[in-house]
Formats: C-alpha cells, structure tokens, sequence
C-alpha cells in the first residue's frame, strides 16, 4: 500500500476545518485533494484525535506482520503434510 503524504496530525486539521463549516470543495483545494480523499479520511478517521490515528496505524501494521506470519506458517504446514503423507 502506498505512503500518504500527509500525516496523521495533517488529516486531523483538514478534517476539522471541514466539520468547522468550510466547504469540502475549499477544504480540498487548500490543501491539495480530492473530495474523494477527503470523504476516504472521514469515513475512516472522522470522529478520531491525532492519538486514536497513530494507534488505528499501528494497530493496521500490527494486523499486517501478524497476517504474513500466519500465510508462513500455515505454508510450513501444508508442506509438512505432504512430506508425512509420502512417508508412510
């Protein structure tokens, strides 16, 4: 997944100035993104402080090593299976 240019404490501000009765449009053009970007960031973030941002990340960081590490181990299984199967 690629790296957002902007940081956890960015989104927070650009967030707030939306729910401070700036329009979306201008919000977006001030900072450079697109409404898309904007409601992606207020579906995932709206609501969340700069602290609850930083954890939800490495809560998804977290969730993606633990991933990888069961897709390797449950590959070793699969392999060990087979090799017991031919054995006997």
């Amino acid at each position: 997944m690629r790296k957002s240019k902007f940081s956890e404490s960015q989104i927070a501000v650009v967030l707030k100035e939306a729910e401070a009765g700036t329009s979306v449009a201008d919000v977006c053009r001030q900072h450079g993104i697109s409404s898309a970007t904007f409601y992606q960031w207020r579906s995932k973030y709206g609501g969340m402080s700069v602290s609850d941002m930083q954890g939800l990340k490495e809560l998804d960081t977290e969730n993606g090593r633990l991933k990888r590490m069961y897709a390797e181990l449950s590959l070793d299984h699969e392999l060990l299976k087979e090799v017991l199967k031919k054995k006997f």
